[in-house]
């Protein structure tokens, strides 16, 4: 599983001005987080607006994102939701050819108790042709995967090979770390946490930043894997205040401003989502002049 040690991107979704999916941006913006060194790419995520694109869009994006990135780095593509028998049923009929794994996000809204979600994600496992990671992510979904029920589906499931931690809870993934399978990954969610969650036997980051930022956000984590956490630090005091305004109006409006500043794409989301407000706009042009006088 040492493909999926390091940094992944949350890669995002550019959208054209009548809100249709922007390819050609989408290009540009893989060959950025390629040119950037950065381990692999996750496909349809939060970050990539994944609940407002619908099926064909979304196998649209993944015949997309598999041929432009031609092997080149590994591929995550999320297929997660609340209904177990239709993501089983979507995983069975989707074309998966160039893609290494998926990410299923914790089923959200239903609330289901612990048994309902080990059931839930061992019915996926079961059905998935790839390797599958966990996300567990409680902010968004209103639930979460305990240590106990994560360990236990990394033991009874061999093709469930790690998870991805947003829950910013360090005591769940210190809990998972000691007990967990030698080759299971604890992935860090969360660009404010990969550095604690590295050095507690972590594998890396699924970023946001990097989107932007994929070369030296790399660095950063390959700094804390080789547990040189005095330059990482470095790195990472670098761009806290740059991290923080990804999420003040919220993601990823956040880091679409910034990619927009970088003529990576054009600043347009779906609603429900908005871009950021001029305030924030302004302080993230202002970071983004800072940190390239520091580069």
């Amino acid at each position: 599983m040492k493909k999926f040690k390091g940094t992944g991107v949350a890669v995002i979704t550019p959208f054209k001005s009548d809100q249709s999916i922007d390819f050609s941006s989408m290009e540009k913006v893989i060959e950025h987080i390629i040119g950037g060194g950065v381990n692999y790419i996750v496909l349809l995520g939060t970050t990539g607006e994944a609940s407002t694109l619908n099926r064909d869009e979304k196998s649209a994006l993944t015949s997309f994102t598999v041929e432009v990135v031609n092997k080149r780095v590994p591929l995550v593509v999320g297929i997660g939701g609340n209904n177990t028998s239709d993501i089983v049923s979507y995983i069975r009929q989707a074309d998966l050819e160039g893609v290494d794994a998926i990410l299923s996000v914790a089923p959200y809204y239903n609330k289901p108790s612990q048994r309902g979600i080990y059931q839930h994600f061992r019915q996926i496992a079961a059905s998935c042709p790839v390797p599958v990671i966990l996300y567990n992510v409680p902010s968004r979904t209103a639930s979460s995967i305990l240590p106990e029920t994560c360990l236990e589906l990394a033991r009874d499931c061999e093709n469930i090979i790690g998870i991805k931690e947003s829950s910013g809870n360090f005591e769940n993934v210190m809990k998972i770390v000691k007990d967990k399978p030698e080759n299971f990954l604890v992935i860090s969610g969360n660009d404010m946490d990969v550095l604690p969650v590295i050095a507690a036997g972590g594998a890396g980051v699924v970023s946001v930043l990097a989107n932007a930022y994929p070369a030296e956000w790399s660095e950063m984590v390959q700094q804390a894997l080789r547990h040189n956490f005095k330059i990482a630090r470095e790195i990472q005091f670098k761009y806290l205040e740059m991290i923080e305004l990804l999420f003040a109006d919220g993601n990823p409006a956040g880091v679409k401003s910034i990619m927009t500043g970088m003529n990576l794409c054009h600043n347009y989301l779906r609603l429900p989502l908005v871009p950021v407000s001029r305030h924030i706009q302004l302080r993230i042009a202002k970071v983004m002049e800072e940190l390239s006088k520091k580069t």
